[in-house]
């Protein structure tokens, strides 16, 4: 694949991820025991860290955003099994988030493979 496809990739799982996680604490199933706002908050603001760096191309940033992609990683396989009728999300955004980190690792070492 090409570099541009590996881009296109990772920003389709990254903002596919963003706009998931905006919907479902937002509208879908806002959460009971907390306002829907801090909800929000924590799970949606973190997206918003390597947003620059990602519109940009830095490999440096689709490096470290893998690390951010594990936490939401873990925050899906919880919701499958924590929360029945959540899964459909929770499935989704486990698979936008692969989509993410399978395309910055293949992002990633693209670039190292072209540089001498």
């Amino acid at each position: 694949m090409t570099t541009t496809a590996w881009k296109s990739l990772v920003l389709t799982g990254y903002f596919g991820t963003f706009i998931l996680i905006v919907a479902w604490y937002g509208w879908l199933s806002p959460p009971v025991r907390l306002p829907a706002y801090l909800a929000l908050l924590a799970l949606g603001a973190p997206l918003l860290l390597p947003l620059r760096g990602l519109l940009h191309g830095r490999p440096y940033t689709y490096a470290w955003s893998l690390f951010l992609a594990l936490g939401y990683a873990a925050h899906a396989l919880i919701e499958v099994f924590s929360t029945p009728t959540d899964r459909g999300l929770a499935l989704l955004e486990l698979a936008m988030v692969l989509m993410w980190f399978v395309g910055a690792v293949g992002y990633v070492r693209q670039g190292r493979a072209r540089k001498p």
